[in-house]
């Protein structure tokens, strides 16, 4: 198979009727889909690991940094690795009534997390909503592919990937808002309602046709998955690119609870509030325990507004650069914003930071979605863009049992209280010799709970809160044990990535 984007204006050709910009009205109501989609989505993902295992927010479900890992985990695997298999059944049994259906499975996930509140009761919810954007995915995204040719699936999935970016800019606005004027019920609960749009816009276009074959039954379909996977150049892109996605997804995914703990955007709060109206200062600006604070979901909002932003003027100067040299860039340069943005407690070098991970993004996800969409064969637009989705799940189920590992131990600011008040005080004396170095003995050695550690240590050594985070962040060293090995991967997903784009650039040239 040549890695040089062939010429698919036979297998996609121009849908007839209604064009805007040189698009199909399909197209456009595709897009305002996934808008509304994402918008839910990230409603509840840009804080929902707040309301997972924070300590202390007062109304969350206070699980532990690894219980938070096991959730997220599985949360990718669904979401990311069903579409693999779903991808195939959108092609054979049509995409509207598999979005349909992934629609219902959405709203139904959103209710659950809204009132399950144990354990198994949450991730079971999380599955239900996870499962249903693996039917959502490679439906809505094959269906899009139909639409787009050679010409013009550049700028297409850079459009796309623009409009999907104003549902996320717009979800952490929102959820400020509602989870400091309401409550976490009530968010769940738009999440839902936000995503009930969507059974309108299913009658706002035609569905098109997949061109698969629609014979085949429901085992047919997934063996016929299965069996297209195994291929020795797409198992290798799809494993590099699952190192690179293990890195990206910990900024959304670990930085809110790292934010929270310990980026100090004190004065960029203090701005904000001298300028903001009354009416919104609460959306941008949180009292907190370490004073005004910039809430972790507007901080992390940049990367979305930087990509509606920039995200169609990116796409077009990259629009003839050859794929994978375009990934390869984007990876290095989201990389270095990881590292940028982990390694300090300063709320102004972490925007920093974002701003080039942001811009890495935009190199390397529209690219990841316009490498198999061009590639993929007549018929399999759905099944190649459901493999799009592996490397987010394997890098989501991967990195964050990784990342709970790394940050139960070693980041978490409750955690490191009690190894402090254990360490380095008198509730600990006469008791370090018996900890073996296991978290989960922190609480029976000590007699001090995750949620009480920080209040208990302010109160021994007669410190406020920042001076404590301080002392913690100076004895510790949270950015270093939990940032470093997870860029780590990034640097050597982008050495594969470089000896692959050499390997593809021989093989097309053989190939020619």
């Amino acid at each position: 198979m040549s890695t040089n984007t062939p010429d698919t204006s036979a297998q996609s050709p121009k849908p007839e009727g209604f064009h805007m910009f040189g698009f199909p009205l399909g197209y456009w109501m595709l897009n305002v889909i996934e808008m509304w989609e994402r918008m839910a989505y990230f409603l509840i993902r840009s804080v929902v690991a707040i309301y997972i295992m924070q300590a202390d927010e007062v109304h969350g479900l206070h699980f532990t940094a690894m219980q938070k890992g096991i959730i997220y985990a599985w949360w990718g695997v669904f979401q990311s690795i069903l579409p693999m298999v779903t991808g195939g059944y959108a092609d054979r049994y049509g995409y509207k009534k598999t979005l349909a259906f992934s629609i219902t499975l959405n709203i139904t996930g959103y209710i659950m997390m809204a009132y399950m509140t144990s354990f198994w009761g949450f991730f079971t919810a999380v599955m239900v909503l996870a499962t249903g954007t693996a039917f959502f995915k490679p439906s809505l995204q094959g269906s899009l592919a139909q639409s787009l040719t050679k010409d013009n699936s550049s700028v297409g999935w850079g459009i796309f990937y623009w409009i999907v970016n104003v549902g996320a800019a717009i979800a952490p606005l929102l959820a400020s808002f509602i989870r400091s004027e309401y409550s976490w019920e009530i968010l769940f609960l738009t999440a839902a309602g936000i995503t009930f749009l969507n059974y309108g816009m299913l009658f706002t276009f035609k569905d098109v046709e997949s061109g698969a074959d629609k014979t085949r039954n429901p085992v047919q379909v997934f063996w016929y998955t299965l069996k297209n996977i195994f291929e020795v150049r797409l198992i290798s892109w799809l494993l590099i690119m699952s190192c690179f996605w293990l890195m990206m997804y910990q900024l959304w995914d670990l930085h809110p609870n790292f934010i929270t703990d310990w980026v100090d955007s004190g004065h960029l709060a203090g701005g904000l509030s001298s300028i903001l109206p009354a009416r919104i200062e609460p959306i941008f600006v949180h009292v907190t325990d370490r004073g005004l604070q910039v809430p972790q979901e507007i901080m992390l909002n940049l990367n979305a507004i930087l990509i509606v932003a920039l995200m169609i003027p990116v796409s077009w100067t990259v629009r003839k650069m050859r794929t994978l040299s375009a990934m390869v860039i984007g990876m290095t340069v989201a990389t270095a914003g990881i590292l940028v943005s982990g390694l300090t407690g300063s709320g102004y070098i972490f925007l920093f930071g974002v701003l080039f991970f942001s811009l890495g993004e935009m190199l390397t996800g529209p690219k990841k979605n316009e490498y198999l969409g061009l590639i993929a064969p007549p018929g399999k637009k759905g099944l190649y863009l459901g493999y799009v989705n592996i490397p987010v799940g394997i890098g989501l189920f991967v990195g964050s049992n990784f990342a709970g590992y790394l940050y139960g131990n070693f980041g978490d600011k409750a955690v490191l209280a009690q190894k402090y008040l254990l360490q380095h005080t008198e509730v600990g004396a006469g008791k370090l010799a018996m900890w073996t170095g296991g978290v989960s003995q922190l609480e029976e050695l000590i007699g001090v709970s995750r949620t009480e550690a920080m209040i208990k240590l302010q109160d021994v050594l007669g410190l406020d809160s920042v001076a404590v985070t301080q002392l913690l962040w100076d004895t510790y060293h949270p950015q270093m044990y939990v940032w470093l090995p997870i860029a780590a991967i990034g640097f050597l997903a982008i050495i594969a990535l470089v000896i692959f784009n050499q390997m593809a650039k021989k093989w097309s040239d053989m190939n020619a």
